[in-house]
């Protein structure tokens, strides 16, 4: 996708790390507006995380 680490995602999304990384590894479930922080931070649209089109790298 981006190249992003999670740290960098992190910062972009104003998210911690390891909050980043226990989402990746399914191991939190966020909520709409964490969605759209992680979006934001990805320069997307917070429909496309969610979208059965999405497809993961």
């Amino acid at each position: 996708m981006q190249g992003l680490s999670q740290e960098e995602l992190a910062e972009r999304s104003c998210l911690h790390r390891t909050y980043i990384g226990a989402v990746e590894r399914a191991e939190r479930n966020i909520t709409l507006k964490v969605l759209e922080k992680i979006a934001k931070g990805l320069d997307i649209e917070p429909g496309t995380l969610i979208s059965k089109d999405f497809i993961f790298p």
